[in-house]
């Protein structure tokens, strides 16, 4: 993956989904601070595109929202049905300012569906932790390794994955994604709500 086809418009993307969604559910930049454990001024920051929030920090806004972080990178809804296809060249890559990885959007933008899946590759050597535990809705996750090597902490458990493995966990305690290696790590993550995900 390369970052030429990268949305330059990712951040003012991201402040849109963010204020839509938290204006649809009736919450203050206050309250949905005290929600997410997201500060008001960094939370502000985001809904004005004025900064390049982490993976970490958008995963706990989406808690703070009720929704997974893959839906805070859709575009906003438009008069036209959704597309059930997306050609690669077309699907939005993301990188993470805190640990480089970066992400794919695979799945088609706005298509109603519990099921998104999305494709990273991961420095050599990077870290992501996100502190959540139980979220609602109900989220599964499919970690499906492709090229290299990485550790995945969940709650307790550390698993080693290799190319080839595919680990299934819910995502009701903090996990952690490592690179322990010198080479880029590549694998698709399947998320899955057992609700459907809040517009």
């Amino acid at each position: 993956m390369t970052d030429k086809t990268a949305d330059t418009g990712i951040n003012e993307r991201i402040a849109t989904r963010v204020r839509g969604l938290r204006t649809g559910l009736g919450l203050t930049l206050d309250a949905l601070a005290a929600r997410s454990g997201v500060s008001r001024s960094a939370l502000s920051q985001i809904e004005r595109a004025q900064t390049s929030a982490t993976a970490v920090v958008l995963d706990r806004l989406a808690v703070g929202l009720g929704v997974t972080l893959s839906s805070l990178f859709e575009p906003a809804e438009g008069r036209a049905a959704p597309a059930p296809l997306v050609r690669r060249a077309e699907q939005l890559l993301w990188r993470d300012p805190g640990s480089g990885y970066l992400r794919r959007s695979v799945s088609p933008p706005n298509v109603t569906s519990p099921v998104r899946i999305v494709e990273v590759e991961f420095p050599p050597g990077a870290r992501v932790a996100y502190e959540a535990g139980a979220r609602d809705p109900i989220v599964h996750q499919q970690i499906w390794m492709l090229d290299g090597s990485i550790a995945f902490t969940h709650g307790e458990t550390t698993w080693r994955l290799e190319a080839g493995d595919c680990l299934a966990v819910r995502l009701d305690a903090p996990t952690a994604f490592r690179n322990p290696t010198r080479k880029p790590a590549r694998y698709a993550v399947v998320v899955a709500c057992e609700v459907a995900v809040r517009r």
